[in-house]
């Protein structure tokens, strides 16, 4: 099996929360780092001992502890913004890698908590502590894999398309902004 291909299968085995608590900047990047040997088994907090398991069967590796330096296993949780505390900053709009919080700046934030994959990114980039992990209510169960990988992606297709909008604009503005003119020559003496 080529490394493309062992990537493709050891990402199907991750949870698609993209947390970065294994140390990579989401589940593809630590797939790959799986695949050419570089990381241990044991860095998913969100896939736990199964997930554990699952990437030792499929990389022939012996099944070990998840490593402690990665967080711990939890069970699912859902974030929850305090209304009263929310300021509107909006910084945990972009924290946050599957788009389960909407809001606007200076307006009142709220998680799409059927969408909240638990990931954690968006308690760093409150500024006020405004936001909370709870855990899922038992009749809630958490997106599967398959939908935080959809909507991260959606996500991320997103951002693109907004910095190449914003780079074309910029590139236009500078284009029609008057050029300076060159200073005067000095008189001659």
């Amino acid at each position: 099996m080529n490394v493309a291909d062992l990537v493709e299968r050891i990402d199907s085995l991750l949870p698609q929360t993209q947390c970065t608590r294994c140390g990579y900047g989401g589940c593809r990047p630590y797939a790959q780092a799986l695949a050419q040997g570089e990381a241990d088994i044991n860095r998913c907090p969100p896939g736990g001992r199964r997930g554990i398991a699952a990437l030792a069967a499929l990389l022939g590796r012996d099944v070990t502890p998840l490593d402690p330096s990665c967080g711990s296993e939890q069970p699912a949780a859902v974030a929850l913004i305090d209304s009263q505390a929310c300021i509107g900053c909006a910084r945990c709009l972009p924290a946050c890698p599957v788009d389960a919080i909407l809001g606007a700046p200076h307006f009142l934030h709220t998680v799409l908590e059927g969408d909240c994959n638990g990931c954690e990114l968006c308690l760093a980039a409150c500024p006020v502590d405004c936001i909370v992990l709870q855990p899922r209510p038992a009749d809630q169960s958490s997106p599967s894999a398959a939908a935080n990988r959809a909507r991260f992606e959606r996500q991320r297709a997103r951002a693109e398309s907004h910095r190449r909008e914003r780079a074309r604009l910029l590139t236009e503005r500078k284009r029609a902004a008057p050029q300076p003119s060159p200073p005067p020559s000095p008189a001659p003496r």
